[in-house]
């Protein structure tokens, strides 16, 4: 007898349309995007739209020609449906997830909706998995992806592109969801190709700038080599396991022995793939370039979308990692490195953005060394607050080079980079919401009490530090290093990066909102907070940023201050990554009260120590703009160029590639041997057959007799011979 699964006939049985409302925007804004913007001209007539504009354009590369008023003709549709079907989404999902607390049940309740590839034993359905995991990762896509698209409508209302770029939206947001809802690999794999085209159309949006071109496909490609990871990954799980779904897969996997190969190349793979989509080394490099999209989209792609995925995905394939200690020390490992990497370059960046890109990069690597420990729960939890802090944090940004822009264009000053943190200064007297809001973005992503970043960030590097002994883990060996080694290793080398984290933030928010203005002096008077529908969500995901960490508060605080649930995210995911947690924890022996609340004071002593180290060496008075300030020297030049990363592979991947294609395949092979030999060379034979056949067809018949003779001698001669 069939078991009734306790979400049957509820509104869970709706889940289908929480991918299909944004699929619906996507349709119908993508049908507003085939007609053309048209141009009413500036608001004022007498002004000269493009006086006193020169130099570095960054954004808004519409205003740099026309000022104001230069909407498309369906601008104010778009502006409803393109976030009413991502607020819709939302409201459903919550409605859901109500309907899962009430209802309860631990099994996943699995909607198939067709059969997709039925070959032989092979048989994958269209279907979506809804649990605990995927619900929280539902609620973060269509919430936070809800208040992007509010800013939104404020930010690109003046683009020519409007409805284009909420169709992209929306449709990002689509192939996100089907990711997180996908019951088995290949879905989750349509998902993650489809986010993987979306941030090309997003990242290229302004494609007639050739850098922002460049960096869509600069993204596309890097994911591929991630996604050929994901690939083999699944033909693994067919030939080995049988099975692509998640049940199927699961229940296989634990009939292999821990440490088993295949289940390690399996996850290795699956690894490759994460560290793709999740910019981790040394596949890292797409995330900064994905900076020349329209700020929001930033947003989207860091907090609420792509470059969580990689997360997800491990966390989701627990069951696999729980089996193979090898690879899970390989996601500490890649995961640590690059935290402590990306930190150090986030140091010297002086565009706003960058230093929030590789923030990104180092908090996503936080993740990873959470889930390769085996603490998936930590690790999905600081995805959660890392999706509100860094949406504040980038939106922040964009209310700043949006206020930029407009006063270098109502001012007709001079229009420096709006992105450079050394054109700002003093901004905190104009924008003084903006200012208090990411202020307490900064303080929860550098881990201070009792933000939200403080409580997931503490309890990564709590349970790394605990796994170090009696885990399984700590018993593992990875290429004859002891895992209880690399797992100090990297509890250290966290705590470094904690630190390092508080001196960028703060310097960062230093030299943007303190100090004196450095903008062009025309520009100043026209400085001013951003409109109320772009700082509304900045408000919302304030409030979140500082209480957004109680959902999973550890004993230790609620011991001492009752403000609600222990645990209750460990709680919520226990069904999902119980088992695999316990299998990596082993015979571990609970961590001491008085260690653990050493862990924590070592942990704050860090975020606050870096904050102000950072403000007592950095002097925001001192500082001067972009165009007046000297070359960098020495490690800061270092630091600066990224480690000249892009450049080494420019040099040792790209110009190789470049010459080889140009030298040997166009050159040698196209127009060598396939022009030159086989078309020429061909037409050339032809044409020399045809030349002796015209010279014999002379048409004198004394000549053909002397022909016909001798060829009647040479048959003569052959016979007579033969």
């Amino acid at each position: 007898m069939d078991v009734v699964h306790p979400l049957s006939g509820t509104i869970a049985e709706l889940i289908w349309l929480v991918p299909v409302l944004p699929f619906l925007g996507f349709l119908i804004n993508g049908a507003f995007s085939l007609t053309s913007a048209y141009l009413p001209g500036p608001l004022d007539p007498s002004s000269d739209p493009t006086s006193g504009h020169s130099g570095h354009t960054g954004e808004f590369p519409a205003l740099q020609a026309t000022h104001h008023g230069h909407r498309h003709r369906w601008e104010k549709a778009t502006t409803i449906i393109g976030p009413a079907v991502i607020i819709l989404g939302f409201l459903l999902s919550a409605a859901i997830a109500w309907t899962m607390i009430q209802r309860g049940g631990d099994a996943p309740f699995i909607q198939r909706y067709s059969t997709w590839m039925p070959a032989g034993t092979l048989q994958v359905d269209w279907a979506f998995q809804l649990d605990h995991l995927s619900m929280v990762m539902v609620l973060i896509i269509t919430g936070i992806g809800s208040l992007i698209h509010i800013f939104s409508v404020g930010y690109m209302r003046e683009d020519p592109g409007y409805p284009r770029y909420f169709a992209y939206l929306n449709l990002f947001v689509v192939f996100m969801l089907a990711l997180v809802l996908g019951a088995n690999y290949p879905v989750i794999f349509v998902g993650w190709e489809g986010v993987g085209l979306c941030s090309y159309l997003l990242i290229g949006f302004w494609f007639s700038d050739t850098n922002n071109a460049d960096a869509g496909k600069k993204a596309f490609i890097v994911n591929r080599v991630g996604d050929f990871g994901f690939l083999i990954a699944m033909f693994l799980l067919w030939s080995n396991l049988g099975a692509l779904d998640f049940a199927g897969v699961a229940a296989k996997a634990a009939t292999f022995p821990v440490g088993s190969g295949v289940i390690t190349a399996i996850c290795l793979f699956l690894f490759l793939g994460c560290a793709g989509k999740s910019a981790q080394m040394p596949l890292y490099i797409w995330l900064p370039d994905a900076m020349a999209g329209p700020t929001p989209v930033s947003a989207l792609i860091h907090a609420a979308t792509m470059v969580t995925a990689g997360v997800y995905l491990i966390a989701r394939s627990s069951f696999l990692f729980a089996v193979s200690p090898t690879a899970s020390l390989t996601v500490v490992i890649v995961g640590g490195v690059t935290a402590i990497f990306a930190a150090s370059i986030a140091l010297k960046q002086w565009d706003i953005k960058k230093v929030l890109a590789y923030s990104t990069v180092s908090q996503l690597g936080y993740m990873f060394v959470g889930v390769g420990a085996g603490a998936y729960t930590a690790g999905v939890f600081h995805l959660v607050t890392h999706a509100f802090f860094k949406a504040l944090l980038f939106l922040g940004s964009g209310s700043i080079i949006h206020a930029m822009h407009e006063a270098y264009h109502e001012g007709h000053a001079h229009h420096d980079d709006a992105q450079d943190m050394r054109n700002m200064g003093g901004l905190r007297h104009t924008m003084p919401f903006t200012w208090a809001f990411m202020w307490i973005a900064t303080l929860a992503i550098a881990g201070v009490p009792v933000f939200s970043g403080f409580f997931s960030k503490d309890e990564i590097l709590g349970q790394l530090f605990e796994r170090a002994h009696g885990s399984t883990l700590a018993d593992a060996h990875w290429f004859g290093i002891p895992g209880s080694a690399i797992l100090y290793l990297f509890y250290g080398l966290g705590l470094i990066t904690a630190f390092m984290t508080a001196i960028y933030m703060t310097r960062m928010m230093l030299y943007t909102f303190h100090g004196e203005n450095r903008s062009d002096e025309k520009a100043r008077p026209h400085l001013h907070e951003a409109p109320w529908i772009m700082t509304g969500p900045l408000a919302v995901l304030a409030v979140l940023s500082a209480v957004g960490g109680w959902v999973n508060l550890p004993e230790w605080f609620t011991e001492k201050l009752p403000v609600g649930r222990t645990e209750a995210l460990h709680h919520w995911l226990e069904p999902v990554v119980g088992h695999a947690t316990t299998a990596l924890a082993g015979a571990q022996p609970p961590t001491a009260m008085s260690t653990e609340l050493s862990l924590v004071a070592a942990a704050i002593a860090c975020a606050l120590g870096g904050i102000l180290t950072a403000w007592l060496l950095l002097k925001p008075a001192k500082l001067t703009s972009a165009a007046k300030a000297p070359a960098a020297h020495g490690v800061a030049r270092v630091l600066e160029r990224k480690y000249f990363v892009d450049e080494l592979i420019q040099m040792l991947l790209v110009n190789p590639v470049i010459r080889v294609s140009r030298t040997l395949l166009w050159r040698g092979i196209d127009v060598g041997l396939i022009d030159g030999l086989m078309v020429n060379g061909s037409a050339s034979v032809a044409r020399g057959i045809a030349w002796v056949g015209a010279r014999a067809q002379s048409g004198l018949v004394g000549n053909y007799a002397w022909a016909i003779a001798l060829g009647v001698l040479g048959l003569v001669a052959v016979m007579t011979l033969g």
